[in-house]
């Protein structure tokens, strides 16, 4: 029934003017439209509404990601624009914070300003 209907992803923020400021400069998505309850970009052709909510305790895990063609080069442009890549105990990360999964997969996580957990992932060649 859904199969052939776009998905929407949704993402939550405290501060509205800090997650506008960081999802349209610091990653470059194209803010659609705005208003009270959510903040919404054009992700790739996929809808992303950051909701404006009262209170957040970010989830421990990847909540959004992004499949990039060269991480690498991304990783670079984003740490240009002040994006501090995360790290893990336990979890084998090259320099740049690039774990390779054992399917091949290269990814790197960071995070919005609210502490939502996002991720770069590179498929394997």
């Amino acid at each position: 029934m859904l199969t052939s209907s776009p998905i929407v992803a949704f993402v939550a923020t405290v501060d509205p003017g800090r997650a506008k400021a960081f999802y349209a400069q610091t990653l470059g998505l194209r803010l659609t439209s705005e208003d009270s309850f959510a903040l919404v970009f054009d992700a790739g052709g996929t809808m992303l509404r950051v909701a404006t909510v009262q209170e957040l305790k970010p989830a421990g895990y990847t909540v959004l990601g992004w499949i990039v063609a060269d991480i690498e080069n991304t990783i670079r442009t984003l740490i240009g624009r002040g994006v501090s890549f995360q790290r893990y105990p336990g979890m084998p990360q090259d320099a740049n914070g690039v774990w390779t999964s054992p399917g091949g997969a290269r990814i790197a996580w960071f995070l919005d300003p609210d502490g939502n957990t996002l991720s770069l992932t590179e498929a394997p060649s």
